[in-house]
């Protein structure tokens, strides 16, 4: 989330602009290619904006097109439209687990009850150190990602996770190192040069 002295947050009007002023004319080819599916690609300039708002996400809208070098009202339209189609997905802080207590991360794989799923998720949602859960195929029915504060208390998490009658195996995988942490980048820029 942008400081308070940041020229303008994205999504918000630029106080630097004259009062009643015209935003500045969206530049030619603001709209993106059309991929498979129905949903659109990104283009070059989606694809530097999304790295620009990556690297320095307290970046406001002004300061995105001076870097950029175009107009406000483009970054702001490509901004709104990245948004409304998901892209974009938000702006709020990165939290490392670790820094806030929890080093230990773990990956369970679940086998559920048939007709238990939905429970199940409700039942993991209320489990703060369930940090995601992802229905998969294969062997289990579940993936989820939990943390906690050791190894020790890391049985007090799995014992939370599985004390739920829908649940009914689960195998559980210390995470030793994270030599590629979760990123999205590399991908940005693959899609916005295709």
């Amino acid at each position: 989330m942008p400081p308070a002295h940041s020229p303008s947050a994205p999504g918000s009007p630029d106080p630097s602009a004259p009062q009643g002023a015209p935003a500045a004319p969206a530049a030619a080819g603001t709209g993106t290619g059309t991929g498979g599916g129905g949903n659109d690609t990104i283009d070059a300039l989606d694809g530097r904006l999304i790295r620009l708002l990556a690297e320095e996400p307290r970046i406001g809208v002004l300061e995105c097109s001076r870097r950029l070098q175009v107009a406000r009202g483009t970054v702001q339209a490509r901004l709104d439209r990245l948004q409304a189609k998901g892209v974009i997905s938000g702006f709020g802080p990165e939290v490392d687990p670790a820094a806030i207590g929890y080093p230990v991360t773990a990956f369970a794989t679940l086998e559920i009850s048939q007709g238990q799923g939905a429970d199940v998720r409700a039942h993991l949602a209320r489990v703060p150190e369930v940090l995601e859960l992802h229905t998969i195929t294969g062997i289990g029915d579940m993936l989820v990602r939990i943390v906690a504060r050791s190894n020790a208390d890391l049985q007090r998490v799995i014992d939370r996770v599985l004390g739920f009658d829908g649940i009914v195996r689960s195998s559980t995988a210390i995470v030793l190192e994270n030599p590629v942490p979760y990123r999205i980048l590399p991908l940005v820029d693959q899609a916005a040069a295709e």
